[in-house]
């Protein structure tokens, strides 16, 4: 599973942002994922394993996709509003380090899926879309993966990815609502600063 939410949180979102404004989410998606494809199964160093190299890439171009504020508010639930406004910037800052780290740790292991693109529904007059697609992975069965996005001033940000019925967002909200509960916001916030420092020293 950390693999296939790795696979989406980059492949998708790691081109240019010149796609991002003026495309339909649909129409962004695919482009964006063809053209990284592309790259990756030209560049020898991620898939000799280069984490430094993977984790530059998803600095560089993913982020400016993603509503981390959001995807984190959605991860803690209720329990977000208990945080006041610096604890939230922290926060968000934990946990946009936890994905860059946890995910930039999985690109190396990009083989040979493809990409199936299905039809997308964009309602009138605005409001959260979800893209729906498929990972097709030789020998195995094709993997379900859904992207909500919404759409902000500068483009379409993606607020949750959804792996074979699973939310990244809500994958998290159990841990994240008992550690509250337990040690407070700052607890949270420590748990995810030692996280992020055992990725960093390549431990689990």
């Amino acid at each position: 599973m950390k693999y296939l939410f790795s696979f989406i949180l980059w492949a998708v979102f790691s081109a240019p942002s010149a796609f991002a404004q003026d495309d339909s989410p649909d129409v962004l998606i695919k482009k964006v994922t063809e053209e990284v494809l592309t790259i990756v199964r030209q560049d020898k160093e991620i898939q000799a394993g280069n984490a430094r190299k993977a984790i530059e890439l998803v600095e560089a171009k993913v982020l400016p996709h993603f509503n981390f504020q959001r995807m984190t508010a959605l991860s803690m639930g209720r329990e977000w509003n208990k945080a006041n406004p610096e604890q939230k910037i922290r926060l968000t800052e934990e946990f946009k380090t936890l994905l860059v780290r946890t995910y930039s740790n999985a690109l190396t292991g990009y083989r040979d899926q493809t990409i199936r693109y299905k039809p997308t529904r964009i309602p009138e007059g605005g409001g959260d879309v979800v893209v729906r697609t498929e990972i097709l992975q030789p020998g195995s069965k094709p993997i379900q993966l859904d992207y909500a996005l919404e759409k902000k001033q500068d483009g379409w940000k993606v607020h949750d990815v959804i792996v074979a019925g699973v939310s990244l967002v809500t994958n998290y909200r159990d841990t994240f609502t008992q550690e509250v509960r337990a040690n407070g916001v700052d607890g949270l916030i420590q748990m995810l600063a030692t996280k992020n420092k055992q990725l960093e020293s390549g431990k689990k």
